[in-house]
């Protein structure tokens, strides 16, 4: 009981020390409100009103089907253009695609002649460059298929693929970046929390004080973890709950409680690695350079970017050694796809696991520095 009661007595502490801290608390109110709000509605759609120019050199029928394919929100009304403008156009950035319907397009179409249409794109705005093409791609050769079978009579496909979207039906950025958000930045704020805990602590000089009084460094150290954990938990639940639910209508799947629990698993391992990097950095800025070698990798190979599949074999392999992928994994299953514990549970033994190791490589060489320091 006295140790329990000095993990929570010196947990309070670093509680108050954070409370007086204003830029930290600027920083984690920001951190779980207005980045989480900008990451879901800063960044639009990937082709989102592309504006496109169309030269009609056929005027038929079957271009005038092409033209008004296009419309908002994915492009905007076609700009009609000769064919002399379409690279000054292109010069200028006034579009970013222009199509070219030849003459006679429709006769040799409906003749069954083969047939080009060109596209020139602006591959200088490549989100839309490469997106887009697609899309028109699809609208030319749809519209061209529907004219055909109308004209001609020729009966449809007997196959239709019908796809049907699950979990996200509208494609919605911001369903993905809002949550994915939040998964990134409970772990830079519990790195960041409980790194800048202990080397406030030693510029400060508060450290010797703790030295002389009858603790243990087990005790310090799983009171910054139980503490800085718990203020993280705390802000993340705010910020699913109210930025996401309540400002940008994000609907969970899953249950709320269930992802708490292996956020809480994943900050056991987080915290220890902050403390890790604290023990090796001798002040703020030395502990903010760590912090970029390892947090970018961290959030970049984990899965939260891009998918793990993609990645070369050996990265793959490497990051299953990273509390991240395991936390990354577990939160898209329940948040996303409403997954219970039976379909997470080995993502959740293997944070426990891995936060284990890195505690004790943490409270092991935290007792070093201490002991040095001493």
């Amino acid at each position: 009981m006295r140790v329990l009661s000095t993990i929570y007595r010196l947990g309070v502490k670093e509680l108050w020390s954070l409370a007086r801290d204003p830029m930290m608390l600027v920083l984690i109110v920001y951190t779980f409100t207005a980045s989480i709000y900008a990451a879901a509605t800063a960044q639009p759609e990937t082709l989102h009103m592309a504006p496109i120019a169309i030269v009609d050199e056929d005027a038929s029928p079957l271009a005038q089907r092409i033209v008004s394919a296009f419309f908002p929100p994915q492009f905007s009304p076609p700009l009609l253009v000769d064919a002399a403008g379409v690279d000054h156009g292109l010069d200028l950035g006034r579009f970013t695609f222009a199509l070219d319907i030849p003459p006679n397009f429709q006769r040799d179409a409906l003749a069954g002649r083969q047939t080009q249409i060109q596209l020139n794109v602006d591959a200088t705005r490549m989100s839309q460059a490469f997106t887009g093409s697609g899309y028109v791609q699809q609208i030319v050769l749809g519209e061209v298929r529907d004219f055909l079978a109308r004209e001609k009579g020729v009966a449809p496909v007997p196959v239709d693929l019908a796809m049907h979207m699950r979990f996200n039906p509208n494609l919605e950025h911001a369903w993905f970046g809002a949550l994915m958000e939040i998964i990134n930045n409970v772990t830079m704020l519990s790195i960041i929390l409980t790194g800048a805990a202990l080397i406030r602590e030693r510029e400060h000089g508060t450290v010797e004080h703790l030295l002389v009084m009858p603790v243990t460094p087990l005790e310090i150290m799983v009171a910054k973890v139980w503490s800085m954990g718990l203020v993280v938990l705390t802000a993340a639940f705010l910020s699913l709950t109210l930025v996401v639910r309540g400002a940008l209508h994000v609907p969970i799947q899953g249950s709320v409680a269930l992802f708490m629990l292996g956020a809480a698993l994943h900050l056991f391992a987080a915290t220890s690695m902050g403390i890790f990097l604290a023990t090796l950095a001798r002040s703020m800025p030395q502990f903010g350079m760590l912090m970029v070698l390892v947090l970018i990798p961290l959030q970049l190979l984990s899965g939260s970017v891009t998918p793990r599949e993609s990645m070369p074999k050996l990265v793959q392999e490497v990051m299953l050694a990273a509390p991240t992928t395991h936390f990354v994994e577990l939160a898209q299953a329940i948040l996303y796809r409403g997954a219970g514990f039976d379909a997470v549970w080995v993502p959740f033994l293997a944070l426990a696991t891995i936060g284990s190791v890195l505690f004790a490589l943490s409270l092991a060489r935290f007792r070093k520095t201490i002991a040095l320091m001493a």
